[in-house]
């Protein structure tokens, strides 16, 4: 089945159908605008020997167009009373497979087998940052990952030095994020409050910072977005709990003016500092 095969999924008639109502509490803002949803494989670049794998499937949307392009989907819906809708709804698809689980309480290798995986999703809002997080520092690393997000949510993380975030940072030491598309909110069931975006984050083979140096720039960068409105100098000694002074020599030892703000650094410089010996 190619995609252009594939029916439109009204979502509210298939929720009428099944006697279901969208979740707030999950977050259920359903996909069905069919060139959104091709727009979403297209930017995963899915070949008919991916396996890929889907967070919150809902009822399928999604689901059917990865389907039509990939060898295997694996999606993972944390809402049991969806399930036997979706079931239905993908009963056409023989090569996609729904498990019943809480993506961000499991492992990727208990998901996957093999590092050569895509991700492809439209998540809830409320858990964009944990997903992210979870996908890029997992045992199992996929080499692709394609989420449908909130669109200001999407361009911080593709921000550049200057305007740089927790989040930013956080996805860029891992991978190459880039905004693919932008989804205006009625191509949602119900239409969220705010228009999204396909993000697109490829993975590198090895982290910006060394891997055993990624706990200690994670301190850092925690530090120095936790008062963001302040100097480096006054934002890492409270962040680090040490002395003003002692931010000021670790600073001055990377080549870094310590009036300046976390968001003016770039990835070279937290590198920098990040291999500056701790002060005692």
């Amino acid at each position: 089945m190619n995609m252009q095969t594939i029916p439109p999924l009204n979502a509210a008639a298939a929720l009428k159908r099944f006697g279901l109502r969208p979740s707030k509490g999950l977050g259920q803002n359903f996909l069905q605008d069919s060139a959104a949803l091709e727009k979403i494989c297209e930017a995963a670049e899915i070949t008919a020997d991916d396996f890929v794998l889907e967070i919150g499937p809902g009822l399928g949307s999604l689901t059917r167009y990865l389907a039509a392009s990939a060898r295997e989907v694996l999606a993972v819906e944390l809402d049991g009373e969806i399930l036997p809708a979706l079931a239905e709804i993908l009963r056409p698809y023989k090569n996609a497979r729904v498990i019943h689980a809480d993506i961000l309480k499991t492992k990727m290798s208990e998901l996957v087998s093999a590092p050569n995986y895509i991700v492809a999703a439209n998540i809830p809002y409320y858990i964009t940052s944990a997903v992210i997080r979870h996908l890029l520092e997992s045992d199992l690393q996929p080499r692709r990952i394609v989420l449908t997000i909130q669109k200001e949510v999407a361009e911080r993380i593709c921000a550049t030095p200057g305007d740089l975030s927790l989040l930013a940072l956080s996805a860029q030491v891992y991978g190459e994020p880039r905004l693919m598309a932008k989804i205006p909110a009625a191509s949602f069931y119900p239409a969220p409050k705010v228009d999204s975006a396909i993000l697109r984050i490829d993975m590198r083979p090895q982290p910006l910072i060394a891997k055993e140096a990624l706990p200690r720039f994670f301190q850092l960068i925690k530090a120095g977005f936790g008062q963001k409105r302040k100097t480096l100098r006054n934002a890492l000694a409270a962040g680090l709990h040490v002395s003003r002074e002692e931010v000021e020599s670790m600073l001055s030892a990377a080549g870094i003016d310590f009036m300046r703000r976390a968001e003016t650094l770039n990835m070279d410089e937290w590198r920098l500092l990040c291999e500056t010996p701790k002060q005692n």
